[in-house]
């Protein structure tokens, strides 16, 4: 017997390299963390104070199929490394940032680029852009205990083989201790958080049928078909 007036829903998870799952609690999600993806974006390459954007946890997913979404003619690709969080706090300093990090995995945050302007025309949220079902493709997780801790190293996506997105993840603006420490400055931080670390430049359109391969060197990669 419970107190649930209804069943309650799964706990969303990542496989983990190796054997068992990792729970996702919550998915923060930085925007324009590259230099030339913020050129791209129409942004500024210089280091503002970075801004974040929420997926919700169930949309990480790891099928290996990423349904085209309604209500959008624009789907775009945007290759991401995720950091997953296994302790954490507030006011989380720099110096202590990576002792909160359980793992990393290659992931990627789809987009309807097409209501994404839209919203931001209109000074809007994007979550309709950015928080749909299956939005967050992703692959194994893995242990930081076993890689290390990623401070460098490529980054590339190919659609059907053609490389579109390529990168190292120290070009990053702001780097993983930052984003933690500052993210820790406005929320409460806690095992099972996700972070989505932002995209290299070339960020482009998707169509059913597309093969999406990510790599990140270090890591094991994932292929997703549109379909």
């Amino acid at each position: 017997m419970t107190d649930f007036v209804v069943s309650p829903p799964p706990v969303a998870a990542i496989p983990v390299g190796g054997g068992g799952k990792f729970p996702v609690r919550r998915v923060y999600c930085i925007g324009r963390n590259y230099a030339a993806h913020a050129v791209e974006m129409g942004g500024d390459p210089d280091r503002e104070p970075p801004f974040f954007f929420q997926k919700n946890p169930n949309n990480l997913d790891a099928s290996g199929e990423f349904p085209y979404p309604p209500h959008s003619g624009d789907v775009h690709h945007e290759v991401e490394l995720a950091v997953a969080l296994g302790s954490g706090g507030v006011n989380i300093p720099v110096d202590r940032a990576l002792e909160h990090v359980w793992g990393y995995a290659p992931a990627l945050d789809m987009t309807r680029r097409d209501l994404q302007n839209e919203a931001k025309r209109l000074a809007r949220p994007w979550e309709i852009s950015k928080a749909f079902e299956r939005s967050g493709p992703i692959g194994l997780l893995h242990a930081a205990a076993k890689v290390g801790h990623l401070e460098r190293g490529r980054i590339e996506l190919t659609v059907n083989g053609e490389v579109r997105q390529q990168g190292d993840i120290n070009q990053m603006i702001w780097k993983v201790p930052e984003m933690i420490a500052y993210l820790s400055e406005y929320f409460e931080l806690a095992a099972g958080d996700v972070i989505l670390s932002g995209t290299p430049a070339g960020v482009g359109p998707v169509s059913r049928g597309d093969r999406m391969e990510v790599r990140i060197e270090g890591l094991q990669g994932f292929t997703v078909k549109v379909v």
